[in-house]
């Protein structure tokens, strides 16, 4: 009997290394969203993937090299649905309305990724230094320059405004409604992860939005 066929997972996870660096990362996240980068533990990771603790270090270095390696996974994600996301084909106004109801929506369902941001804020950053993340994160101010350009020329939007802080508002919107829902909801006796408050929320976040960044005359709340 020879090795592939006594260790068939093995012999798979050798034939795919990429896809076995995938599962690693993912059960990764989970864990370091969960537990904070001091908490999470190698050992659960490499049961969950039944990968060996060696291979994970064979990947990845260390604890702290899967750490970013995950934290980059999770900014890869959202910059990788943005790019999929057709606003070129819309007016301004309704390019911007897109962006912001997929950012909202991208936030409610990978709350992995706030967790994980909201750790590295708690590391002040530290380990971002370590990635390529100020590279991959450009395309999200390049593409709102482009909207935010268009819809200028098109005489809709305001003057003078920062690209990067329409990011910024837009983030700060969709990323609070995730990292504080909980003691929100505790604190004043209402539920706002139910589906018709995330339904008014997300509608409120867009038109928030849109009224920043749009003159008065061209805003429609509808």
């Amino acid at each position: 009997m020879t090795d592939s066929e006594a260790h068939p997972k093995t012999a798979r996870r050798q034939q795919d290394p990429e896809g076995t660096r995938r599962d690693i990362i993912a059960v990764a996240s989970t864990e370091f969203a969960l537990n904070g980068l001091a908490g999470a533990r190698i050992d659960e990771i490499a049961e969950k993937t039944r990968a060996s603790k060696r291979m994970i270090y064979y990947y990845f270095g260390d604890k702290e090299g899967l750490y970013v390696s995950a934290l980059e996974n999770a900014y890869r994600i959202v910059r990788e649905g943005e790019a999929k996301l057709d606003i070129e084909s819309l007016s301004p106004i309704e390019g911007l309305k897109r962006l912001v109801g997929f950012t909202f929506d991208h936030h409610h369902q990978h709350e992995d990724f706030i967790r994980m941001v909201m750790i590295e804020n708690i590391h002040s950053g530290r380990y971002l230094e370590r990635s390529d993340l100020h590279t991959v994160n450009q395309s999200a101010i390049r593409r709102i320059e482009a909207l935010y350009g268009k819809g200028v020329e098109a005489g809709q939007f305001r003057p003078n405004l920062d690209p990067l802080e329409i990011h910024w508002q837009i983030s700060a919107l969709c990323f609070f409604n995730v990292s504080n829902r909980a003691t929100f909801s505790h604190l004043f006796q209402r539920d706002i992860g139910s589906v018709d408050s995330q339904a008014s929320l997300r509608q409120n976040v867009i038109d928030m939005v849109v009224r920043y960044v749009v003159k008065p005359e061209f805003f429609d709340a509808k």
